[in-house]
């Protein structure tokens, strides 16, 4: 498993580049208690979790420095001041355009938790913008690695306006759009495209806990 990328430290706020196969927090049972927040507490003992990414998730991620650093970041998340951008490559093609937004409510699908599905009746609020920025066949989306590189695809970039589990790969999928490489989510055809989730946080933009500083943190997409 490669080692997350240490991203910028002080003494207030770290920002990590998570690996993709790598969770975010322990999981249940002994086998699931390698996480990033482990990893960085090893180093940062008063580390604390502010968001996750999915373990098949690549990218930025923000941990606090103790508890009050912790609060001011819970609350600039809770009241969208806190931006994210991630880059993914889906099924079939979408020509390039400008930003649009998906608006479809988001629950727990309770019978295959955790997956989550489209509830227009008991779903919460769940608001994603997307575009489209190439579109091809695979060789020309993806870098190095992709399992057929003839077949249609399209790289795009989301931003979580809410922050559901599972919300951009949930609203891709009911756009008939399903990331590649998506295990949960994608069909077994769409699945096998890719050696694992094309779904990637590139851009972070955070007030420091302290200063309230406008940070800006970028990694590119490793496809």
């Amino acid at each position: 498993m490669p080692m997350p990328i240490s991203v910028y430290a002080d003494a207030a706020l770290l920002v990590f580049d998570k690996p993709a196969g790598l969770l975010s927090v322990p999981g249940r049972g002994p086998d699931k208690q390698d996480c990033l927040a482990a990893r960085a507490q090893a180093q940062w003992p008063d580390a604390l979790v502010v968001h996750r990414l999915d373990m098949a998730t690549s990218g930025l991620l923000a941990m606090a420095r103790g508890p009050q650093a912790q609060r001011a970041l819970s609350r600039a998340f809770a009241n969208r001041a806190v931006h994210k951008r991630y880059v993914a490559v889906v099924q079939g093609r979408l020509e390039p355009r400008d930003w649009q937004q998906i608006d479809l409510p988001i629950a727990a699908d309770w019978p295959r938790r955790p997956l989550q599905i489209v509830d227009h009746d008991r779903g919460k609020p769940c608001h994603t913008r997307w575009r489209s920025v190439a579109a091809g066949r695979q060789a020309d989306c993806v870098g190095d690695g992709e399992e057929d590189g003839t077949q249609d695809c399209t790289r795009v970039e989301l931003e979580p306006v809410t922050g559901r589990s599972h919300q951009l790969r949930v609203h891709m999928q009911a756009l008939g759009h399903p990331i590649l490489g998506d295990a949960l989510y994608a069909p077994p055809d769409v699945a096998r495209r890719a050696p694992r989730l094309l779904l990637h946080a590139a851009q972070l933009a955070l007030p420091h806990p302290v200063t309230g500083e406008t940070l800006r943190f970028a990694s590119p997409a490793p496809f």
